[in-house]
């Protein structure tokens, strides 16, 4: 135990010796303490400050605010789309380099991090908070939307046709793939390298350091931290209000509640109440706990869709759909809606605007969520290992989801004759889920666990959101106390109920959308920090300094090896065989 203390001080030291930036300033050295809080200066009051004049203003503007929401999102939609996809492509690419060339090796944390978490655990997290609550809402109505339209503007075939059907499906896919992946992953990689490997605060002022140096904590981070703030409490809001629509909907199916506003914003207080408590048990106790919980319950759920449905209909679905994708991916991913007009494609312009530019919007929203959360568990992975871990594991997983309960939606409704879109368009998306499960056995156990699901990805996303704020407001602080996670719990859940009240979600998804719009700037330049971040960090590791200080370490009785640039010890052999 004394030699894994000796390497571990060691291997620290040398971290902070080469890698950490020559400044006297620390995460949170600043802040003030005080009733249970350990709170930023500046944007801690002024996030509270902007929050509360937004939702009173909400409140005050009554009917007027959804008009006004609706407005800000037309707007946006319409001036703003072509740069929503090229700012995605660029991200996925950048993503791509770097995970693909030689800053590949580098490891999040330094030359001797170690896991924190094991590759199930950290897996069932990163995808509980990437987008659960979305899946389970959009993963049978979206593909009903777009079987009535054949494609929308993507693919421009007959509504209701087998070729709509791909093309549903292509479409569904386009949305939950790669893309929205990759937005979380380059945030992930940004505030897990400049936190980690640079000793910054855990925020995402830290990763503009290579451009501001310690100007980072004046004003130009004070504003940073606060357009994230914004932006992953209006991005967490928006999958709130789709939580609680969809358990509003499925409670009405099985106990026959009534559906509306009220019984909404109930669900939400009854959620944020059972997440505070998630929250105060910890990471470890609570999110890590319900996360697995969640994935458990989703493997469950989907063998059932693939035995008791249209299993081989299903399989081949996943096999085609996959296909598709793959085919066409270039092409959607570039599409912008140019040279359509109202007698292309059915006459459906616009489509775009209100489909891939607001999902763009939202992934970009809850980028910071996510991927300050990603950043916070994959500590010991190198860049190519969570970079391939977070496109792929969770993209395949939402690529089988989307292919069973999409795919047996669409065997309802064109092979078995059901009325799935009918409801859909009458009662909402909401319902989606639940008119499909009609289709099949057990239908009242099956609607009890989607709504189990439901609540439980409801909890962990409120949980890893206020993990999250708590980094930002508290000036990047890793460990912040539990008072104070408590009571952003609270502010997410009162937030969301109050700005589904005024506006409905409309307000919440203008609220997301318009957050991403300038989040979606600063990660552009994200990319070159990012760049310029693990460069120099090469650099240091292949040069003679680095080989000097570790011919010293071994002089010094450690045993220490170099492999590909990288530290290998008995301490990292233990950490890899336990995993």
């Amino acid at each position: 135990m004394a030699d894994e203390e000796t390497v571990g001080e060691s291997s620290e030291g040398l971290q902070v010796e080469l890698f950490h930036p020559d400044s006297d300033r620390k995460p949170g050295d600043t802040n003030i303490k005080g009733f249970g809080f350990d709170v930023h200066p500046v944007v801690f009051p002024l996030a509270a400050v902007i929050i509360v004049a937004f939702v009173a203003a909400t409140i005050a503007l009554g009917d007027q605010a959804a008009a006004i929401y609706s407005g800000i999102f037309d707007f946006i939609n319409a001036n703003f789309g072509w740069f929503y996809v090229l700012a995605v492509n660029v991200f996925i690419i950048a993503l791509l380099f770097f995970a693909f060339s030689k800053y590949g090796k580098i490891r999040l944390g330094g030359v001797e991090a170690e896991y924190e978490f094991s590759s199930f655990a950290w897996m069932a997290m990163l995808f509980s908070a990437g987008m659960g609550i979305g899946l389970m809402f959009w993963s049978v109505a979206e593909p009903m939307w777009h079987l009535g339209t054949g494609g929308g503007n993507l693919f421009a075939v007959e509504g209701g046709t087998p070729q709509a059907a791909q093309a549903a499906m292509g479409v569904t896919f386009f949305h939950w793939g790669f893309h929205p992946w990759a937005i979380y992953g380059l945030v992930a990689l940004g505030l897990g390298f400049f936190s980690f490997n640079r000793g910054l605060p855990l925020t995402f002022r830290s990763v503009f350091y290579p451009l501001l140096g310690d100007r980072i904590y004046g004003w130009p981070g004070h504003i940073i931290d606060l357009v994230t703030v914004f932006a992953t409490l209006f991005g967490l809001g928006t999958s709130l209000g789709l939580g609680a629509q969809q358990i509003d909907a499925g409670l009405s199916i099985v106990a026959g509640t009534p559906t509306g506003i009220t019984t909404q914003v109930v669900i939400i207080g009854v959620i944020t109440a059972i997440a505070t408590l998630s929250v105060a048990a910890g990471l470890q106790a609570g999110v890590k706990r319900l996360s697995t919980i969640n994935v458990y319950i989703m493997f469950l759920f989907l063998a059932f869709i693939l035995l008791v449905g249209p299993t081989l209909y299903l399989l081949d679905s996943v096999v085609q759909n996959v296909g598709f994708y793959l085919q066409n991916l270039l092409y959607m991913s570039f599409f912008t809606e140019a040279f359509v007009n109202g007698n292309v494609a059915g006459g459906y312009e616009n489509w775009q605007h209100f489909w891939t530019v607001f999902y763009w919007g939202w992934w970009i929203a809850w980028s910071p969520f996510v991927g300050l959360f990603i950043a916070r568990i994959s500590k010991g992975r190198t860049v190519r290992q969570m970079v391939l871990g977070v496109l792929i594991i969770p993209t395949a997983f939402s690529f089988v989801w989307l292919s069973a309960f999409g795919g047996a939606s669409i065997y309802v409704q064109q092979v078995l004759g059901g009325n799935i879109q009918t409801i859909v368009s009458e009662q909402g998306n909401a319902f989606a889920m639940f008119a499909m499960l009609d289709a099949f056995p057990l239908t009242a156990v099956t609607s009890v666990v989607g709504i189990v699901l439901i609540t439980t990805f409801f909890v962990t996303s409120s949980d890893s959101g206020s993990l999250v704020i708590d980094h930002l407001t508290s000036g990047g602080k890793h460990d912040v106390p539990r008072t104070q996670r408590i009571f952003w719990a609270i502010t997410e859940g009162v937030v969301a109920a109050v700005l589904l009240v005024g506006g409905g979600l409309s307000a919440l998804q203008t609220a997301s959308i318009t957050t991403g719009l300038p989040f979606a700037a600063i990660l552009l330049l994200m990319v070159y920090t990012v760049y310029l971040g693990l460069s120099r960090e090469y650099e240091i590791l292949q040069s003679e300094e680095f080989r000097e200080r570790i011919g010293e370490m071994s002089q010094e009785g450690v045993d220490v090896t170099t492999e590909g640039g990288d530290i290998v010890t008995g301490v990292r052999e233990g950490a890899e065989s336990g995993d």
